[in-house]
């Protein structure tokens, strides 16, 4: 989730049927061909979909299966080994291989056919290393500890390589977090985002005859990498995380009030103790971004606010105003649901009823820019991405685009406008899985709660705001694309017309 301004700034609950009037014509519409708008405000209270105890876990079998799979890739891409690097911003390559992240430290598995892998851990995370949820042999490297602490008895890394069964004249595909393309550079292969430390060590070990590879997209490549479809138990997974975030931000936008400072306001979300995707973000007024940590601002009547909260497979975020109505917006900004958070909700909507299996990315940018393409928007990012354990893991969704979304993809509806003063912007990120026939039939067996609070959510949607779904579409977030514009009336949302 990100937001800048142009300036760099950066149940069936009853509900009214009355649509908003048409503006003057200085409004910015959707469709302005049509005589009137396609969305209406509606008194619409969002139902508790429920709460889970707990995650499922994930099964030596899940993480033993990953790793036949990451074994066939490596073999069809003609590498002789692996290393994965991980440190505590970037482990989601390893945590979905391994169960194991790093935590303060840094870490690096290698693979080479017919050893056991080697993972190399600091001093403060061997311990949860060898509690991998596949076999590995975990060995102590100091450097990867914090600073400061022993590093006597340190391996040279070129040794502990070897160790590992990495030789020389190997063709060795280095994963951490990125890759990169053509646009970028004449051979991106060659492009690393790990330590240089790392990558100079491996090819002095591999010698002119072998060969360091960017291969990160064995993982992440939207059509092709193992991680971009996933599990039916990790979608619960995600799903309990989406829960989390998206209660969060219930509990502020119902419990925030003038006078609060932005440290009060996040205190309202009760953060849970799931590990975070990305920082907290919250801020207000005039100088609102999306990016930014709450401070000890006093929050006033009529101030735009702006808040995140992601854990690993969940994101919530939502942008509204400090208002009861428009009546308390600034001058200037009276028209902001007929200008700006009417016409975005109803292009969200039109998100949420084209994605499905088979669906293209370009399509799902081609509908967001064809209703949000007016200078007046400010589009930003790619209208749509793919979630997992870290909050933006790729997206197939830009111009032009032919890859088609899957069963088992988890995807974050992610339509950003940054419009500026006096409007602010306006938000409804949250996360959606797909799954086929056979994925929903699993899902209703073996994880029912989980299966009903998606078919409710599913319901709220329709019945409510007017958003028919596709059936494998299934909405993981307990906000359910709500999308609440002035938070002093939280039971006030935008549906379609």
């Amino acid at each position: 989730m990100t937001f800048k301004t142009k300036s760099g700034n950066s149940g069936s609950p009853d509900h009214c049927h009355a649509p908003l009037q048409r503006p003057a014509a200085s409004g910015v519409f959707a469709n302005d061909s049509s005589p009137m708008p396609d969305f209406r405000l509606i008194d619409a209270k969002l139902p508790d979909f429920g709460i889970p105890a707990d995650q499922p876990e994930l099964s030596h079998d899940i993480y033993a299966a990953r790793f036949e799979a990451l074994r066939r890739v490596r073999a069809d891409a003609s590498l002789d080994a692996l290393v994965i690097y991980a440190d505590r911003e970037h482990a989601a390559n390893l945590a979905w291989l391994t169960g194991f992240d790093p935590r303060f430290e840094e870490a690096l598995l290698i693979i080479v056919p017919g050893r056991i892998p080697t993972l190399l851990a600091g001093p403060e995370n061997l311990g949860r290393a060898e509690r991998a949820g596949i076999e590995v042999e975990a060995r102590l490297f100091p450097p990867f500890g914090l600073m400061g602490q022993d590093r006597s008895q340190t391996p040279a890394l070129e040794e502990a390589l070897r160790t590992g069964g990495i030789e020389p004249r190997h063709r060795v595909g280095v994963l951490g977090w990125k890759y990169f393309g053509r646009h970028e550079a004449q051979k991106p292969d060659n492009w690393f985002e790990t330590p240089a430390y790392l990558i100079d060590t491996l090819r002095r070990l591999l010698g002119p005859e072998g060969r360091v590879v960017n291969a990160n997209a064995l993982l992440m490549d939207c059509s092709t990498g193992l991680r971009a479809e996933n599990e039916v138990v990790q979608l619960v997974r995600f799903e309990f995380s989406a829960i989390a975030a998206s209660e969060a931000i219930k509990r502020l936008i119902r419990g925030v009030r003038p006078g609060m400072t932005e440290y009060d306001a996040a205190g309202l979300m009760r953060l849970g103790v799931l590990p975070h995707s990305c920082h907290t973000m919250l801020s207000s007024g005039p100088n609102l971004s999306g990016l930014e940590s709450p401070t000890g601002r006093v929050l006033q009547s009529g101030d735009p606010i702006c808040s995140a909260v992601g854990y690993w497979g969940g994101l919530s975020s939502r942008l509204g105003w400090l208002a009861a109505d428009s009546g308390e917006l600034p001058s200037g900004a009276t028209d902001y649901v007929e200008r700006l958070a009417g016409p975005y909700f109803a292009t969200a909507a039109e998100w949420y009823e084209t994605i499905g299996i088979g669906t293209s990315g370009g399509t799902l940018d081609a509908l967001v820019r064809r209703r949000l393409g007016a200078p007046f928007f400010n589009l930003v990012l790619n209208p749509g991405h793919l979630i997992h354990l870290d909050e933006w893991m790729h997206t197939p969704v830009y111009p032009g685009s032919t890859e088609t979304l899957r069963s088992g993809q988890a995807i974050q509806c992610d339509i950003i406008p940054a419009v500026g003063a006096p409007y602010h912007g306006v938000n409804i990120e949250d996360g959606i899985a797909l799954l086929d026939a056979k994925g929903r039939n699993e899902l209703e067996i073996d994880f029912p709660n989980a299966f009903e609070r998606i078919m409710a959510r599913r319901d709220f949607m329709r019945g409510v705001l007017g958003i028919k779904l596709k059936p494998e579409v299934m909405p993981l977030s307990n906000l359910a694309a709500a999308l609440p514009p002035f938070w002093a009336a939280p039971d006030r949302l935008l549906a379609k017309a």
